[in-house]
Order: C-alpha cells, then structure tokens, then sequence
C-alpha cells in the first residue's frame, strides 16, 4: 500500500495506491510521481486497473505505461478522456498536478490476477465511470472513492449523492469483509464502515426532503446543514504555499 500526502496550512489531502497478486490498483498523483516511482520500483506489476479517471487515481498511469509498457484497465466510459490532454479545473492542477494521457482498455465484467479472479462493479456517484473491485478469493473489496469517509464533507459539482447511494446498496450485496479504500487505507470492518455510510447519507436525504417539503429553500437548507465551510470549497481564490510530501507503507 502506499499513501502519498499533499498539505498546504489549511488543506491536507491524501490518496492510496494497492498491489495485490501482480495487480496495481490506482496510481497516484502525477504531483507525487516522484514519491511514488521508488514504490512502484519495489513491485512485480502485470497490469494496472483503475477504479475511475481522476486524476489523483491515473496521475501516474502514463509513466507506468511508457517506463514499463504495462497494460492498463478501466471503465471504458473514460478511456477517450483519458487519451487527451488534461482539462480539470485550476485548483485540482495545483494540488494533483496535470495528468499525462495514456492508453487504456476496457475492463469489463472480471479479470484475473496471479492467483485470484476479481469482479468488477459499477459504483458510478463520485465519477460516472467508477468501479469498485472485488477479490473472490479472499473476499477483500477495492472501493476507490465509495468511501472515503462516514459522513461526506465536501463533494465535486459533477457528483451525484443519489448515485453514490446506490452503488452503496449495490456493493453491500456482495460477501466481504476488508476494504481498501484510495483516501482512508485499510478498513478491517470495512462492510461495517459502508453500511454506516449508507445510513448517514439516506437519513440526510431523508432530512432534505423534509425540510424542503416544509418550505424551506435550497439556500436555507444548506445553511442549516451545513453550517461550517471548508478550506477546499475556497482556497483558490487565495495565494497559498503548497508543501509535498509521501508516505509509503509496504
């Protein structure tokens, strides 16, 4: 597993990448290549699966591809994309740096690894094209950015909380236990942490309803739930020192 971390005095925002039985899961950061390439070195990778185009997720794909002509997988709802140049606002430039294009072939339904089948399961909500991977052998789920945390503070303009909802329901169908997940590492009671997720998101759904249902206008509810704003939804329109730094746990 490895963890690459980018903090700056009011933001700190981290992303992982796991190998598994010859599998590469997500890249990294184009702006923690540096950090990541000694973690790669380190790795026996056949092929590299991505759980969606973001580029904290592929930041690292085109290196992979051109260093060490390995085959990279994904949903084929973004391959095109991820064939051009990037264009992803300013702010996600300055934190992740600018993904390189790359190459990629659709993943499909299953795949195979060293030793283990996987399933592939679509989770679209946090990227139309996101994926979720589960290891039949041991049970173990890769959930990219499904998770990510209990209750969500901040979400991209392009998300859809309603999706996310389902893609929830939809993994919580399948036998696991263990999750992966790109921004919180290692869950050991990880179908636990999605379930608590799903009921966070539903009762504030149902919340929303309610109070729009009562006559309250978009505007007031969100101040009423969501009072406190963060540094993310912001900063750029302030001048801010960027410091980098990665972790990196084998």
């Amino acid at each position: 597993m490895g963890n690459g971390i980018i903090a700056s005095p009011a933001v700190k925002l981290n992303v992982h990448s796991f190998f598994v039985d010859g599998v590469l899961i997500d890249t990294g950061a184009k702006s923690l290549e540096k950090y990541f390439i000694p973690y790669f070195d380190e790795l026996k990778i056949d092929k590299v699966v991505l759980t969606h185009f973001h580029e904290d997720h592929t930041g690292c794909a085109a290196l992979l591809q051109k260093e060490r002509k390995l085959p990279i997988f994904m949903n084929e709802k973004k391959i095109d994309t991820c064939k051009r140049k990037a264009d992803y606002p300013f702010y996600r430039q300055l934190f992740w740096g600018r993904r390189k294009p790359f190459h990629a072939k659709p993943i499909g339904n299953e795949f195979s690894s060293q030793t283990a089948s996987w399933r592939v399961i679509e989770t679209p909500g946090h990227a139309v094209d996101h994926i979720a991977f589960l290891n039949l052998n041991t049970g173990q789920l890769f959930t990219g950015d499904l998770y990510c945390q209990v209750k969500t503070r901040v979400v991209l303009r392009e998300e859809s909380v309603p999706d996310i909802i389902q893609s929830l329901q939809n993994v919580l169908t399948y036998d696991f236990e263990e999750v992966f997940c790109c921004h919180a590492g290692y869950l050991s009671d990880g179908r636990k942490a999605l379930q608590m997720k799903l009921e966070y998101l539903m009762e504030l759904e149902g919340t929303i309803v309610k109070l729009y249902e009562e006559g309250k206008k978009p505007d007031e509810i969100d101040k009423h739930l969501f009072p406190k704003k963060y540094p993310i939804t912001f900063f750029f329109r302030r001048r801010m020192g960027i410091s980098e730094y990665c972790s990196i746990r084998n």
